[in-house]
């Protein structure tokens, strides 16, 4: 069995990858202070780094969950989202309101992708 642990701490791995499927950490935004657009772009581009530094993209996303903190916050959350993900290749998804670890994070996201062999 082969497991690969990249960017890996004593609590967490930011990926793994296991049987050419990858396994994100949670993503926040680059800049708590932002408002909801702009955190939901910096955190998908964070997804976007991990996913090529590991040989997949957004086109191979499998699944994805949304943490929101409002679900006031869903409709802005989702015009970023829904640009940002391909046509045709729109994941299962979920999205749940949660408390979040910060109090100023708006958003957080958990991804699983395929791996190119």
């Amino acid at each position: 069995m082969n497991i690969s642990r990249y960017e890996t701490g004593a609590r967490m791995s930011r990926v793994v990858v296991h049987n050419h499927t990858a396994y994100l950490c949670g993503q926040v935004a680059e800049d708590r202070s932002a408002g909801i657009a702009e955190q939901t772009r910096t955190m998908l581009a964070k997804v976007d780094a991990l996913l090529e530094s590991v040989g997949s993209s957004r086109e191979q996303i499998l699944s994805a969950t949304l943490y929101l903190k409002d679900m006031a916050l869903f409709a802005e959350m989702n015009s970023v989202w829904d640009n940002w993900v391909p046509a045709g290749h729109a994941p299962a998804r979920a999205c749940v309101e949660a408390s979040m670890a910060s109090p100023e994070l708006l958003v957080e996201i958990s991804v699983i992708a395929a791996v190119s062999p």
